[in-house]
């Protein structure tokens, strides 16, 4: 496959050989762009950190779990293509004016993020950051820097970047290889761009064994922890129809390749508890590659979305061919690392009845950014006359998948909402769950947790007040 994309204002075309090649190896093995450094080759530590523009924005991704097919027809920034005509971005001047850098090593990550946040006109700097790790400044130089840099001009180049992505973000990669390389006809044959959900569903139906990609984010891990070997994959990010948001009065669809960043904007306004946790669950690079369908169809049973879909009464889409159905999402998990869901069959999308606004969600974890959580707890109670008339509640954690308390919502159903209520409720998660000790919790511990999260959001619900999610072991 040769794709092309912009590289620091230059149009580059490559052959991606094999597909599942990443931007990171790629970047400093070929064009010996050094900046983009090498730490914990999985996302967390923000080292990698690359600038990305396409025509949905403008947003810093982690380059040691982006394949290089997924640039193709974007702009690319790393840290040597920053400078203006020998004149410092505002950011690497206020980093070096800040003496925020010491070892140096973590520095162009940090500085890339900075630079995708001053483009975007965010001041929440300790949030964009969260992504990025260093062992010598302490955080509080980089962050001075970054407040400095507030307000001061904006680079010519990102306007072009910007006009190249517009222009070429939905273009068709050519099957021609670039002069004075060799094709690899294998590699050729196993990649595929498809332009709409249509073109994915007749591939999937021809070869069922394709491995789906959209953000990366869980399947760059097979790529580079587990040396994994896809001879098919499918790339879903010209797939426009897949990352649509449709805001009715009865409900909210979410196609499957919306990324996490985009959700959480949309909760926000809609449930803000779940935007919150959603806040928590991955760094703004993870949240800018990752998508609600492939956190759902990845069926973790420790991630953090399912619960809050599930406590919301999301309905879950999936297609195969031109068939389609529609199931409560909750029926999607069968059991540990088993999904309902058919060999050429893939999800669509994902839909949020409209609702007054009565979730929250609890994500307890040691750390409280990028952190897998002990327990999450999602909680949706509709009351009446002061009585509980409808209940959803669902834990990730807890069991072999992410699963709804249903004894405890019927303990709840027809009683008054009050503090007796909860506690005498407490003691029906046992029948719902039986949860592993591991090295995030015990059992005793988790089902203690899971307790008092049911008690914290009557005490919140009682007080008027609003969860934010910050808890922590």
């Amino acid at each position: 496959m040769n794709i092309t994309f912009l590289l620091n204002g230059e149009t580059v075309s490559t052959q991606a050989a094999p597909a599942t090649a990443t931007l990171l190896d790629w970047l400093r093995e070929s064009r010996h762009l050094t900046g983009t450094k090498e730490g914990c080759n999985e996302g967390d530590c923000g080292a990698c950190t690359v600038m990305v523009t396409d025509d949905q924005g403008t947003r810093a991704l982690n380059a040691c779990i982006l394949l290089l097919p997924q640039l193709h027809g974007k702009a690319l920034r790393t840290v040597e293509g920053l400078a203006e005509n020998g004149v410092l971005h505002p950011v690497q001047k206020e980093m070096v004016d800040h003496h925020a850098s010491q070892c140096g090593f973590c520095t162009p990550g940090f500085v890339i993020a900075m630079v995708t946040s001053h483009a975007n006109g965010s001041t929440d700097h300790a949030t964009a950051l969260a992504g990025n790790l260093c062992r010598c400044t302490g955080y509080a130089p980089i962050l001075r820097a970054a407040k400095a840099a507030e307000g001061q001009p904006i680079p010519g180049w990102l306007t072009i970047d910007r006009d190249y992505a517009r222009t070429n973000s939905g273009a068709t990669p050519s099957a021609t290889v670039p002069e004075g390389q060799r094709p690899d006809a294998s590699a050729e044959a196993a990649a595929a761009l498809p332009g709409s959900s249509d073109a994915l569903a007749a591939l999937l139906l021809e070869q069922p064994d394709t491995t789906i990609i959209a953000g990366a984010t869980d399947v760059g891990l097979w790529v580079t922890k587990k040396l994994r070997d896809l001879p098919r994959v499918a790339f879903l990010h010209r797939c426009r129809d897949l990352q649509q948001i449709e805001v009715s009065e009865e409900s909210i669809r979410i196609g499957a390749a919306v990324t996490m960043d985009r959700v959480l904007t949309l909760m926000q306004k809609h449930h803000p508890s779940y935007a919150s946790m959603i806040r928590r669950y991955g760094s703004a690079q993870v949240r800018a590659a990752a998508t609600i369908g492939g956190n759902i169809a990845n069926g973790s049973p420790i991630g953090d979305n399912p619960p809050a879909l599930i406590a919301l009464g999301a309905t879950l889409h999936l297609r195969s061919g031109d068939v389609r159905r529609g199931m409560p999402i909750e029926a999607f998990f069968i059991d540990y690392g088993k999904q309902d869901r058919g060999p050429s069959e893939f999800v669509e999308a994902v839909t949020i009845p409209r609702q007054p606004d009565r979730l929250k969600c609890y994500k307890l974890s040691k750390r409280f950014d990028q952190d897998i959580s002990a327990v999450c707890g999602c909680f949706n109670l509709t009351t009446k006359d002061s009585k509980i008339v409808e209940a959803r509640i669902a834990f990730g954690g807890m069991a072999g998948t992410p699963k709804r308390a249903t004894t405890l919502e019927q303990a709840l159903i027809g009683q008054r909402w009050a503090r007796e209520t909860a506690e005498q409720a407490m003691s029906a998660l046992d029948e719902d769950f039986a949860p592993l000790t591991d090295m995030r919790a015990s059992a005793t511990y988790r089902l203690d947790a899971a307790r008092n999260m049911l008690l914290r959001y009557f005490l919140e619900d009682e007080a008027g007040l609003p969860a934010i999610s910050e808890v922590r072991v």
